[in-house]
């Protein structure tokens, strides 16, 4: 595997120089598109994305409790598809966004929540406690593709854009009921927990929620959702922890005392929505934890996640777990880190995001290869130093993707992942590869 990446990755980023903007080449969408299917529900066309794909020969398998596919991997899998459509304007990703889109809304309620997954013969599970209508995980996620689909139709399709928006206002409702708690602050093992986040106090599904929002926002201006942002992003500072002299580094925690890396993307959000509000303080925050605890996390080798305890002023960790390590614990920080480089006009940031980007290249605790270029495969994760899930699921394939789509859309992190790969060398520490079955996905 050393062998054969590294000259790939040094030869698709070294064809063009540094001062051109080239066409994204690290992100082979080969292996999403092998996870793509077109189906028809009562006779509506619509796409999945099947969600599992198991090393050695990476065919589909399917969940037998909770069912082929699901919103949490089509929404995500739109929202790549339509990056790379900007990206190159390569209109069938055009298509197969629309088509996972049509799948979202199918999914989605009249009362404007999301189910999440549906069985072989395309009946919906709306009893599995990972898929039962909910103002949580898939919710967010499926607003996160309409609103970027109704941000990309607007001008293409206006029609279509109009039905996007129906069903994001839909949704609305229940956003303007959560945002009733604002700004009540519960206080849960000495740490702030914002009642008006979803799960009640999780800013790690919120900032997937925001992501959407922005999209939607920076389409349309509406002061609803400017309302929204703000009340979300004051949340996310809240559950900041430490600065650059106090431990935990500027750390914005998951929920409650704990932090952890997969779906944390407050930086990512606040970043995002810092420049389209013009608010300083979101932007401080984003920076604060991309500066100093992201170098920290780096140091200490990504642990998967910590659990925190305040005795006083000073906060310690209680509990670190190190693995498993998972391509959805990379791209918040490696996106997060590019949104704050471009909201700062600190290139800095570009740099340290393609440092962070060098773990899916083998500079990871087990020495592996996270992700294979001339596949497109997102391998499932790190299980110890010495073993690595090979499989190649549609979650970590499409937080894969997305990385390399956001570092080679970046210059100056696109420049510096091609120096890293000319500079080294092959890893030297040798990795079992393990095909098991994936450990279960990330909500």
């Amino acid at each position: 595997m050393a062998a054969t990446v590294f000259p790939v990755l040094a030869a698709a980023l070294g064809a063009c120089t540094p001062q051109q903007t080239p066409q994204p080449r690290l992100a082979n969408l080969s292996h999403l598109n092998s996870l793509y299917e077109d189906i028809k529900i009562d006779g509506r066309p619509m796409a999945i994305i099947h969600i599992y794909s198991e090393y050695p020969d990476y065919q589909w398998v399917d969940d037998s409790d909770e069912g082929i596919a699901c919103v949490d991997d089509a929404a995500r899998a739109a929202v790549v598809y339509l990056r790379h459509f900007e990206l190159t304007g390569d209109s069938a990703n055009l298509r197969r966004c629309r088509s996972l889109i049509e799948f979202c809304r199918y999914m989605q309620a009249d009362d404007g929540l999301f189910y999440n997954f549906i069985f072989p013969d395309h009946a919906i599970n709306r009893d599995g406690p990972t898929s039962r209508k909910s103002l949580g995980w898939w919710t967010a996620r499926g607003v996160w593709a309409l609103a970027e689909g109704y941000r990309i139709f607007r001008d293409r399709d206006p029609a279509y854009a109009g039905l996007l928006q129906q069903h994001l206002h839909k949704t609305f409702g229940h956003l303007d009921t959560l945002l009733q708690r604002h700004p009540t602050i519960d206080t849960i093992k000495g740490f702030p927990a914002p009642r008006w986040l979803l799960h009640n106090a999780a800013g790690d599904a919120t900032s997937e929620l925001v992501l959407g929002l922005a999209a939607y926002y920076r389409a349309t201006a509406e002061p609803r959702v400017k309302a929204y942002l703000e009340k979300f992003g004051e949340a996310f500072v809240a559950m900041q922890a430490g600065d650059r002299n106090h431990f935990p580094f500027g750390a914005i925690l998951s929920w409650q005392n704990v932090w952890h890396g997969w779906a944390n993307g407050q930086t990512q959000a606040l970043a995002t929505i810092a420049a389209l509000l013009q608010r300083e303080d979101f932007l401080a925050a984003a920076r604060r934890e991309a500066e100093f605890f992201y170098p920290y996390l780096q140091q200490q080798g990504f642990p998967r996640e910590m659990e925190f305890r305040r005795d006083g002023n000073r906060v310690h960790a209680v509990k670190i777990d190190r693995f498993p390590q998972i391509a959805y614990a990379l791209r918040p920080m490696i996106v997060g880190a590019l949104r704050v480089a471009e909201s700062t006009g600190d290139p800095r940031f570009a740099v340290r995001a393609a440092e962070l980007a060098q773990w899916f290249f083998g500079e990871n605790a087990a020495g592996a290869h996270m992700y294979d270029p001339p596949t497109g495969r997102g391998f499932d994760g790190i299980l110890s130093e010495k073993d690595i899930n090979r499989n190649a699921g549609a979650e970590s394939t499409i937080e894969a993707l997305y990385t390399m789509l956001e570092l080679e859309a970046n210059p100056v992190a696109r420049r510096k992942l091609w120096e890293r790969s000319a500079a080294r060398q092959p890893p030297a520490a040798a990795q079992k590869h393990t095909g098991r079955a994936a450990p279960g996905k990330m909500l």
